[in-house]
């Protein structure tokens, strides 16, 4: 058994059905349409529901069950009579099951709490997740940068040396064509010098460059053959 120390019911009478109220219901017409029937539905209220449902998980509902199911009666056979609100205090249950809903109560509460600290825990290993990848994205872009810029100056290196090969081998391939060019020039120049005048000048200035003088009795003989000299050069 349960019961409830107090339900209170805000109600008004229209002023336009007074008469007609009073006429069917007497002066005490709150007692049969609000006081009898709040008993009433509190009853049926009771029994369509356990105690668990009545103490706990239904209790915020009863208030504006019972208004409803006040006014709907009240609007078919007393239209006159306005239930405004209805409060309904927590019910008195016995020592023993209220002590069990409080245990009940303090292991939910403690389930709630852990459940919320576990939230929590959750929240902050998915926020060090993502502090953790967006440090990662950092480190890869920072990574990727470098890289980058690793594989530009290296080309740039390379093109470089590229250049200077290329300028290398300009410059050894105009040094290679003067040398050519004065060879050449040089070969033709004495290609012109090889006539028969200039080898005997030559051949007088070798002989003329190796004078020598001898010492003795007979002093050698030398015979200056232009045909002898042709025909050596030849």
């Amino acid at each position: 058994m349960i019961s409830f120390d107090k339900i209170e019911v805000v109600n008004r009478l229209n002023k336009d059905f007074v008469y007609e109220t009073l006429l069917n219901y007497g002066v005490h017409y709150d007692k049969t349409w609000i006081y009898d029937k709040i008993h009433h539905e509190i009853n049926q209220f009771c029994s369509a529901h356990s105690l668990q449902q009545v103490y706990i998980d239904m209790f915020d509902q009863i208030d504006e069950t019972m208004k409803e199911a006040i006014q709907r009666d009240c609007t078919r056979y007393a239209p006159g009579i306005e239930i405004i609100s209805v409060r309904v205090t927590k019910p008195n249950i016995p020592v023993s099951i209220r002590r069990n809903f409080e245990l009940m109560e303090e292991e939910r509460t403690k389930a709630l709490i852990a459940i919320e600290r576990q939230k929590v825990a959750e929240k902050e290993a998915e926020t060090q997740k993502k502090i953790a990848l967006s440090e990662a994205e950092k480190n890869a872009l920072v990574s990727k940068i470098l890289m980058q810029q690793m594989l530009t100056e290296k080309d740039s290196s390379k093109r470089q040396q590229q250049i200077d090969n290329e300028m290398f081998l300009a410059r050894e391939r105009a040094l290679a064509d003067a040398n050519y060019y004065r060879i050449t020039k040089e070969a033709e120049a004495n290609k012109l010098k090889l006539t028969p005048e200039y080898l005997e000048l030559r051949f007088i200035e070798s002989i003329a460059n190796n004078t020598k003088i001898f010492f003795g009795e007979k002093i050698p003989n030398i015979i200056m053959d232009q045909r002898l000299i042709r025909n050596h050069l030849d």
